[in-house]
């Protein structure tokens, strides 16, 4: 959903809003009428010998601005993060001085609270080297002085979280979370194993658990038996985090039914902040890769048109979180081996087992004539990125591939490359997103792959893609969903968060 218009025109000239909006509530001038705004290939008339001032703050302003910094935490916002030490005392104040200092805290406060809403908490230099995503530059006194001389100061506030269903399925999580943890959250189960066949306390404390988390389940919290209707709860609770529903309560299930409340509460916190780094302009066509819950999905017309499993980095070989459009796929790519790779693993296995390189398919290309060199992978059975490769710009050297290696898709935890994404079934992707083309039909992308050629196929129309960090995150049926932090992403955000308030 893109922003209003009135908003993000850029005027002719050289003359940007943020140049002409030098207003603020104490007062301030317009040097150029506000409907040039509204005509963005309207000729600028004179400069107006009388300037235009901003209005005051209104009662009723004030109080909805008042409203929008107490709402802030159900947005994943600090208690206190914007709302100044005794503002309230100062806006109801009998002294207009002090009335007025009240209301350049407020505005100081309300745009501060906007400038993050557009993920504007942390500066660029906290960013991880692998958060590729970064929120657009957002000047909110502009935008913000704009709404006040429009008099949509409502409609200015609506706009400024996240303009996504998902983003606000979140939002409405965190407040779930939130009374649970104000109920007390829930206990920690002990490490036994529970089926069917299991019946006593443990059972009882399975099922307080899980009620705990969802109180709508209607699960029976004293029943020592391990019936049906507990099986379809555990297999509800397990695939809502990434594991296998088999709705037997094993190691990796306690260790997930163990995760505290305030972990929850955490990972949601973080997951919305991520949510305004991304263009508020979500393409209705795209691919999305989720790198925590090691998967992909690809939408047609904001439609899910096809998912699967995916294998991303590695801990020490993290896959970025980045913005690009896939723009051409590879049949029967060789692989150009990363020096880092060369160097670390592949340069020490020849010298270990001399063959290995050509048992394997590799071969040694000279580079210079100072003896440099580099390790290619020719094409085949054994080629590492398999029987194709989708190619879209980034300064990572990622992409999509396909793999000759097929066991770690049945795999629940799948971060095992080195950086780029592998997946499950690559050619149902392409036949996907060249449909339409009518050069590159099924029947034309099978033939090339069983000639074997290397063949670059452009995209007619890039395809959007984004691969995203989503620890918490609504499923297609509206169902909050957690993964494993695999990265140990969410903690660092959340300390970075910390650490850039505390030097405000």
């Amino acid at each position: 959903m893109g922003a209003p218009a009135l908003r993000t025109v850029e005027l002719k000239h050289g003359l940007s809003r943020a140049r002409l909006l030098a207003a603020s509530v104490a007062g301030g001038v317009f040097l150029l009428p506000i409907a040039l705004h509204a005509q963005p290939d309207a000729t600028p008339p004179p400069v107006l010998s009388t300037p235009i001032s901003a209005p005051a703050l209104r009662g009723d302003q004030i109080a909805l601005l008042m409203q929008t910094l107490a709402d802030a935490p159900s947005h994943g916002f600090g208690r206190d993060e914007f709302m100044p030490q005794g503002l309230d005392s100062l806006l109801r104040a009998s002294s207009v001085a002090d009335r007025q200092r009240g209301a350049l805290l407020l505005k100081s406060a309300i745009v501060a609270y906007a400038k993050a809403q557009h993920g504007g908490r942390l500066p660029p230099s906290s960013f991880l080297k692998n958060w590729g995503m970064r929120p657009a530059h957002y000047d909110a006194e502009a935008d913000f002085n704009f709404a006040l001389v429009q008099d949509r100061l409502p409609q200015w506030l609506d706009s400024l979280a996240p303009p996504f269903d998902r983003y606000r399925g979140l939002r409405a999580a965190l407040g779930q979370y939130r009374a649970i943890a104000a109920r007390g959250g829930w206990s920690s189960l002990d490490t036994v194993r529970l089926d069917m066949n299991s019946n006593g306390p443990n059972v009882v404390a399975l099922r307080q658990r899980l009620a705990a988390e969802d109180s709508q389940s209607g699960l029976d919290t004293t029943s020592a038996a391990f019936d049906d209707a507990l099986t379809t709860a555990v297999q509800a609770f397990q695939h809502n985090v990434g594991l296998d529903a088999t709705g037997i309560v094993d190691k990796a299930a306690i260790a997930a039914l163990n995760v505290p409340v305030e972990t929850r509460i955490a990972q949601i916190q973080a997951n919305m902040e991520r949510w305004r780094w991304v263009p508020r302009a979500w393409p209705a066509s795209r691919i999305e890769v989720n790198i925590a819950a090691q998967e992909m999905s690809a939408f047609s017309d904001n439609a899910l048109a096809l998912e699967m499993r995916a294998a991303p980095g590695r801990p020490d070989d993290q896959t970025p979180i980045l913005g690009s459009e896939v723009q051409s796929v590879v049949f029967n790519p060789p692989w150009n081996v990363p020096t880092s790779i060369a160097t670390k693993e592949l340069w020490p296995k020849e010298a270990a087992h001399p063959g290995y390189l050509a048992s394997h398919g590799y071969r040694v290309i000279a580079t210079d004539e100072n003896g440099g060199k580099r390790i290619q992978q020719k094409f085949g059975p054994k080629s590492a990125l398999g029987k194709m490769k989708f190619d879209f710009p980034n300064g990572y050297s990622v992409y999509l591939h396909d793999t000759p290696s097929r066991a770690a898709f049945g795999r629940t935890s799948r971060t095992i490359s080195h950086g780029c994404v592998r997946l499950q079934r690559p050619l149902e992707l392409a036949n996907l997103i060249f449909q339409g083309d009518p050069d590159w039909q099924p029947d034309r992308i099978d033939a090339v792959l069983a000639k074997g050629d290397t063949i670059r196929a452009p995209l007619d129309r890039p395809m959007p893609i984004f691969l995203m960090y989503w620890t918490a995150f609504l499923d297609v049926k509206g169902r909050v969903n957690f993964r494993d932090d695999v990265y140990d992403w969410d903690q660092t955000l959340v300390s970075l968060i910390a650490a850039a308030r505390e030097n405000r």
